[in-house]
C-alpha cells in the first residue's frame, strides 16, 4: 500500500517550497519556448504515442535517463576549466559523480552539496554568459553521454507532433541548452534567482527534485491544456516515482533497484540502456527497441575513450 501513496493528491509529499520550484520552472520554460510548439509530424503511425494527439506531451527526467551521470557535474568540469573556481571546488564535484555512477542514483544530501556550491560559484555573473558557456560545454563533454535509445524514445513524441521536456534538478539553463541541442521542445529544470540578469546565488523555492518536479510537470500541464492522462514520463530514479505517478504512461529507464521494484509492481515499462538488454515491457515504438542496442555500445565506447 505504500507505493500506492504517489497516487493520492499532490499536497501530501509536496511542500511549499515544492510547489514554489515547480511552478517557478513551468513559468521559466512556458516563457523560454512560447510560441515554438512542435508541428505535427507526417509519416507512420505506431500504437503510442498517438499521431496528432496534442494533448499530449513527454516529460523526460536528464540524469542518467537521457544522459550518463549528472549533467551538474559535467558542467562544474567545464566551468573549472574556465577558472571559475579553485581545485578543492572540482574534487567536490567529481566525489558526487564517482558516488552517482557507482550507487546508480541521486542522494539528495550529495545533490544538494553540489547545488549548494555551484550557486556560490555563479553568484555575481550573467546568466546571459553561463548561457553562453554553456553552449561549449554541452559540444565539450555532454553530447557524447546521451544515451541513443532515450533519445529514439523523445524523437517517437516529436515525429508523433508532441511537445517534449526535460524535467531535472539541475538549473534550468543548463537544461535548456540539452533540450535545445536535442531538438526538444524545452526544460523544466531548477530555477536560480536573478536580479537585472545577474545570480544573486539563492534559489526560487527549491531544487527540482522529487515531488518538485510533479509540481513542475502538474502546473506546465495546466498551462498548455495538456491531458496527463495521455502523457508519459521517463526515469531512471525512485525519486521521481511522484512525477511518473502524473502521466498515464510511465517508463522506467535505466531503473535504480527501488524504481525497478516498483515499476513492475504497478506493471510500468521498463527499459535498460546500461547494457543493451531488451525491455521487460513491450509497447515502445520500434525505433525505440533498435536504439536500446545502439545505446548500450555507445555507452561502452563512451566510457572506454574517457578511460583510456
Amino acid at each position: 500500500m505504500a507505493a500506492l501513496r504517489w497516487l493520492t493528491p499532490r499536497r501530501r509529499s509536496a511542500t511549499a517550497r515544492s510547489v514554489l520550484a515547480g511552478e517557478a520552472s513551468a513559468e521559466a520554460a512556458r516563457k523560454t519556448t512560447e510560441g515554438s510548439a512542435a508541428e505535427p509530424a507526417a509519416g507512420g503511425e505506431p500504437a503510442f504515442p498517438v499521431p496528432g494527439d496534442t494533448r499530449a506531451a513527454a516529460f523526460f527526467d536528464l540524469d542518467n535517463t537521457v544522459m550518463q551521470g549528472a549533467a551538474l557535474f559535467h558542467y562544474g568540469r567545464g566551468l573549472y576549466k574556465r577558472k571559475f573556481f579553485e581545485t578543492g571546488d572540482l574534487l567536490k564535484f567529481a566525489w558526487q559523480q564517482t558516488w552517482f555512477r557507482l550507487a546508480g542514483f541521486e542522494d539528495p544530501d550529495h545533490m544538494q552539496d553540489v547545488r549548494e556550491s555551484a550557486l556560490s560559484i555563479v553568484k555575481g555573473h550573467r546568466v546571459a554568459e553561463l548561457m553562453s558557456i554553456g553552449e561549449e560545454i554541452y559540444d565539450e563533454y555532454m553530447a557524447e553521454r546521451i544515451w541513443p535509445g532515450t533519445r529514439a524514445l523523445a524523437q517517437a513524441h516529436l515525429d508523433a507532433g508532441q511537445r517534449v521536456w526535460l524535467v531535472t534538478a539541475a538549473p534550468v539553463e543548463i537544461a535548456t541548452v540539452i533540450a535545445r541541442r536535442l531538438g526538444l521542445t524545452g526544460a523544466l529544470g531548477t530555477v536560480a534567482e536573478s536580479v537585472d540578469g545577474v545570480y544573486t546565488g539563492k534559489l526560487v523555492g527549491e531544487p527540482l527534485h522529487g515531488p518538485a518536479k510533479a509540481e513542475a510537470v502538474r502546473a506546465l500541464a495546466a498551462a498548455q491544456h495538456l491531458d496527463l492522462t495521455r502523457c508519459a514520463a521517463y526515469s531512471d530514479s525512485h525519486n521521481d516515482i511522484p512525477m511518473l505517478s502524473l502521466v498515464g504512461h510511465p517508463y522506467a529507464i535505466n531503473p535504480d533497484s527501488k524504481l525497478r521494484k516498483h515499476a513492475r509492481t504497478l506493471d510500468w515499462r521498463l527499459r535498460d540502456y546500461r547494457t543493451g538488454r531488451k525491455a521487460a515491457k513491450v509497447g515502445i515504438p520500434a525505433a525505440a527497441g533498435v536504439g536500446a542496442v545502439a545505446g548500450g555500445t555507445a555507452a561502452a565506447i563512451a566510457l572506454h575513450r574517457k578511460r583510456r
